[in-house]
């Protein structure tokens, strides 16, 4: 079974498999691909490749000290959350230049988490603009790096002017378990939204 086709209802009362498409996305170094290796239970296919010349002037390695390799088109990785429920996760590369995969990447998906460093606010306006101009369902993920300043949850959700009806949690992307209450929260809102929207033709994007 397809989450695409999910009746509220009836999964209740059925103990079939439901696999899901998580997107994991962010601004440049945020941590996805950490995310995703942190929870997968495969080994997780990555496309990282070594920072070169190519991205002088594009992209900005000192905000990430000591980054020298950077995601060309996505991680993916694969979760079983219950007997009758896997997640398939959809890590999106960073830098603005391949944001054009994007679209490719989302199809199909569900929900996503977009991941956040306190560090570098503002990096996380685009990707956010992105998801509500898509309407896909989305958490924000505030990833704790040693040495990053801390806010209260709400002083984030009015810097990033983040809906009231959005999620925000705390995580660590190297930690199973902190990822892990990352992608039940995905999951949930996802539900709350397929309820509030079922009957009226919603799907997932694609």
């Amino acid at each position: 079974m397809d989450f695409a086709n999910y009746d509220p209802a009836g999964a209740r009362r059925s103990r079939e498999i439901i696999s899901a498409k998580i997107v994991v996305a962010g601004g440049f170094g945020v941590g996805k691909t950490t995310l995703v290796g942190a929870i997968s239970e495969i080994t997780p296919l990555t496309t990282e490749a070594l920072m070169t010349a190519a991205g002088v002037g594009i992209d900005d390695p000192s905000k990430v000290p000591g980054k020298e390799t950077t995601t060309v088109a996505m991680d993916f990785g694969r979760i079983t959350m219950a007997q009758d429920l896997i997640l398939y996760l959809f890590g999106t590369p960073g830098q603005t230049r391949f944001w054009f995969m994007w679209d490719e990447i989302i199809r199909g998906a569900v929900g996503a988490a977009v991941l956040v460093d306190t560090r570098r606010i503002t990096d996380a306006f685009a990707p956010l603009d992105y998801f509500e101009n898509r309407r896909l369902p989305y958490v924000v993920a505030l990833n704790r790096f040693d040495g990053a300043p801390h806010y209260e949850l709400e002083e984030i959700r009015e810097a990033l002017a983040v809906p009231s009806d959005v999620p925000l949690v705390l995580c660590d992307a190297r930690d199973r378990e902190s990822v892990k209450r990352v992608l039940v929260t995905v999951v949930e809102h996802a539900m709350q939204r397929l309820e509030a929207e079922h009957g009226r033709g919603y799907a997932p994007v694609g």
